[in-house]
């Protein structure tokens, strides 16, 4: 079972090694843009041809994943800084009214379809990279703070936390000291879990144009303005797709394989059980 892990973290590492390293090293090694060269041609001392304005492939696909993952990973962390106070608040409240007041408002949010909020925010204002940022983990927080609440709620119920209360604790002490460090497993598996769909919120989000300008060196952007010229120039969206994949495919493989599939299990209960409350 070990090598079976040990097999799947490397694999893992394989598959997201590469774009990872072009997204966060691609634009040290960039250099400055070139003079343009017809649109979809092939050759000519470009690797990977031009695209739909006559840019150098090889140089966009380098300057393009930074945006994707550094928004990923922010919308991620953001989503997670306001969900845990929520969730383990929730979970520790004996006040059924303070637990109501605190989670059913995030319903209304889990309610509308994550895409579609964003759409609509997008409507009213013209979100750039720290907009679709916080929109991304606005839409993320009710499903994290639920997921909080039921794994923080079976470790609240146990009488060590209650012999806590008892002694005079802190609500801080109780909350990170014990019922936080206790769920730590389970909400790094579900993190991984949740990053890869925000990287995958994110891509649609530039694929649509939201919070990017229509030539911005973006993955889903290159992937987006240069389809009409897939037979033509494959490489242009060929390239910056296969990257968005791997990216996506890695970090679900590394996270699992890191944590074991057992605990990934445990998460995915814990956002069932979430997904029941949320129903009720």
């Amino acid at each position: 079972m070990r090598k079976v892990r040990t097999g799947r973290f490397a694999l893992g590492v394989a598959v997201i090694a590469v774009p990872l390293l072009i997204a966060l090293l691609g634009p040290v090694f960039a250099g400055q843009p070139g003079p343009r060269a017809p649109s979809f041609t092939l050759g000519g001392g470009h690797w990977l041809g031009t695209d739909f304005v006559g840019r150098d492939v090889w140089q966009q696909v380098l300057h393009g994943g930074r945006p994707v993952v550094l928004t990923a990973l922010a919308a991620t962390a953001l989503s997670y800084l306001v969900a845990l106070p929520v969730g383990l608040a929730a979970a520790l409240t004996h006040r059924r009214p303070l637990e109501e007041l605190l989670m059913r408002p995030l319903d209304v949010l889990l309610a509308v379809p994550s895409l579609l909020l964003i759409l609509l925010a997008a409507t009213v204002f013209s979100p750039g990279a720290v907009g679709v940022a916080l929109l991304v983990a606005l839409v993320n927080v009710p499903d994290a703070a639920r997921l909080v609440r039921a794994a923080a709620a079976e470790v609240a119920a146990r009488p060590a936390v209650e012999a806590l209360r008892m002694q005079g604790e802190t609500w801080g002490r109780m909350a990170v000291g014990y019922v936080g460090r206790s769920v730590l497993r389970t909400l790094a598996a579900d993190a991984g879990t949740r990053l890869t769909g925000v990287l995958y919120l994110v891509a649609t989000a530039a694929f649509l144009g939201v919070g990017v300008a229509p030539d911005a060196a973006d993955w889903a952007v290159m992937v987006d303005r240069n389809r009409t010229g897939l037979f033509v120039q494959p490489w242009a969206v060929v390239v910056p797709a296969l990257l968005i994949v791997a990216l996506t495919m890695g970090t679900n493989l590394l996270f699992d394989a890191a944590l074991g599939g057992d605990r990934g299990r445990n998460a995915a209960e814990h956002r069932r059980r979430a997904g029941s409350e949320a129903r009720l």
